[in-house]
């Protein structure tokens, strides 16, 4: 287990102007507005997407489903920067800043998490190593079986409303 509640966060408005920096444990306990963000990984050919299950001790949607590799900001951290450094911590990938592909913006609240987020997307067919114990296991989903294979499990909600028909039918390839 990762221990994350001392990290800094910046604390946002919804057009991302940072308010100020607390602690993780005071953004999650309080649920600030804070930047994030996602990489959904493509399988080069056939755009099928790495899904993984999240570790059972994440302070938020632990065992939950993601179709997008990702995490909080960090201070000072530009979005491109976070996707990087969150693609290279939790699945063992390293990309540069211009292996991103912009999927999507925009704000995502529920009564866990309220956030402003960035998801962006790579091409990428592994290996793909988990270090960090964030990620309990990982799978392919074709495109087509994108609905199905979520409707059959526990996804995570950000996740979720970038949309899987945007997921089943983008992709900067096709």
């Amino acid at each position: 287990m990762v221990e994350m509640g001392g990290e800094l966060v910046e604390v946002v408005a919804a057009d991302g102007t940072v308010e100020r920096v607390v602690t993780r444990a005071e953004m999650r306990g309080q649920r600030l507005q804070h930047r994030g963000v996602g990489v959904v990984v493509r399988r080069p050919g056939d755009g099928a997407v790495r899904a993984h299950q999240r570790a059972a001790w994440k302070d938020v949607w632990p065992s939950y489903w993601d179709l997008a590799f990702g995490g909080v900001c960090g201070v000072g951290e530009t979005y491109e920067a976070s996707a990087v450094r969150e693609l290279a911590e939790e699945a063992g990938v390293e990309v540069t800043e211009a292996d991103l592909r912009f999927l999507a913006a925009g704000l995502f609240e529920d009564d866990a998490v309220a956030l402003v987020a960035r998801v962006y997307e790579i091409d990428h067919a592994g290996p793909f190593t988990f270090a960090d114990g964030e990620v309990e296991r990982s799978e392919w989903v074709a495109r087509a079986e994108l609905d199905d294979w979520a409707a059959a499990r526990q996804v995570v909600p950000d996740t979720l409303s970038i949309g899987l028909e945007r997921l089943r039918i983008y992709s900067s390839g096709s």
